[in-house]
Parts: structure tokens; sequence; C-alpha cells
């Protein structure tokens, strides 16, 4: 298997250097930055697998660098952990609605940061991710990240692209509101259950009478995708 590649980015040379052994430890390769600017050219020239960012930096800050990526078709799907000094509950709740995975703050153990490295990658790259699916139609190709139905593309949200993804891997099983959080948006307790359903509601309307009876609202638990009447 490929070494999966991490760009930490932090002004602070001593903090990046720490971080960077711990990964090589782990078999991760590893580039580094130490400001946005510097690292918004190396995500499109390396495109890296996780993207590890300060928070405060000189100039443009990690909060903006991360706004920007999420909001560019070609960066928007990249994994982003925020590391901040800062442990007030309004700056990490800023940190993910700025579109990060997850945030730690510093100090921070090696072994802690690369649990949670491990744990986001797990969640943004589920097994058997560059294989095509398909069902009665419509099919999610991971490689191109796009959804056709009988041959016609369809216009999907990045949110929704990942309910559906991890819904057409895991079919005919029911999950909890809590679960699809886990495991779509890695269980940030700052989403709160109702936004499964929002997001729910977007995905049938982007499948479009042809193909939303396949997401099945579930009496008591929660959805299931199912061809299954």
């Amino acid at each position: 298997m490929t070494a999966k590649t991490v760009l930490i980015v932090d002004d602070e040379a001593p903090i990046r250097e720490m971080i960077a052994v711990a990964l090589e430890m782990a078999d991760y390769r590893v580039l580094e930055a130490d400001n946005a600017q510097t690292a918004h050219a190396m995500v499109v020239d390396h495109q890296p697998d996780l993207l590890l960012l300060d928070w405060m930096m000189p100039g443009t800050s990690g909060i903006e660098l991360a706004r920007r990526l999420k909001r560019e078709e070609t960066t928007a799907e990249l994994p982003i952990i925020m590391l901040t000094a800062k442990s007030e509950e309004d700056n990490k709740i800023q940190g993910l609605e700025a579109g990060a995975d997850d945030y730690i703050t510093k100090p921070f153990s090696p072994r802690e940061l690369v649990a949670r490295l491990k744990a986001v990658l797990r969640r943004t790259t589920p097994r058997g991710v560059e294989e095509p699916v398909e069902v009665e139609g419509l099919r999610l190709d991971p490689v191109s990240h796009r959804v056709s139905a009988n041959g016609m593309p369809l216009e999907i949200g990045p949110t929704e692209y990942r309910l559906l993804q991890f819904f057409m891997t895991h079919p005919e099983r029911a999950y909890t509101r809590g679960q699809l959080l886990d495991q779509v948006w890695g269980g940030n307790v700052y989403v709160e259950e109702r936004t499964v359903d929002v997001h729910i509601r977007r995905l049938r309307k982007a499948l479009g009478d042809g193909h939303q009876h396949l997401v099945q609202t579930v009496r008591g638990t929660g959805y299931r995708f199912s061809a299954k009447g």
C-alpha cells in the first residue's frame, strides 16, 4: 500500500520537526510549509492525503486557508486537522464550520496526533474506495467523484456525496443518525443529529424520482440504503 502523504503547515519550525519525526516513524510521507501561500501551492502540486494546519500564522491564517481549500472544487474533499493553542469552544466550532475534519489542541503528544490522523484518514478513505459502485443504474465513481443515474450526470454536494458513498458501500443495514454522523461527518459533537435529516433530504432531491426510493427511512432508527422495497 502506498504511504499516505501529510502536509504540515505551521510557522514554527520546531513544531513541524516534532510532528514530522512522529509521522515518519508511523510510515507517512511528510511535506512541510511555513505559511498559507506556500501550503496552497503545495496542495495543488503534490495533492497530499491530509493537511495538518496551524490555526494562528502570520499573514493568511490557517482558518482562512481551510475555507479557501473547501471552496475550491479540486481541494474541497481534502481532510484537514486544525492545530490550535486555543481551547475555547467557539474557536473549535469556527474551525469545524470552516470545513476542518478534526482539531487538536497544543500541546499534544505525537501519539495522540498519529491516532487522530489515522482516524480521519480512515473516515475519508473507506475500504474499496477506488472501485465504482452501481445499484439500479445509479453509479458512483470515487476516482472521478462523479455520480450518474442511467448514464446521466447528477449534481450532488460534497456532504451528500460522502453520505451516498457510505450508503452505497454499506447497503441493506439501518444506521442511526448518530452512526451516520460518526461515519460521514466524523463524529463532530458540534453537528446536530437533525443535520443528517437535512442532508438526507438534499440527497434524495439530487437522486431524483428514479433513485430517491433507495434511501429509506427506518422508523424509530434512522436510515438505510436498499434496493429492496
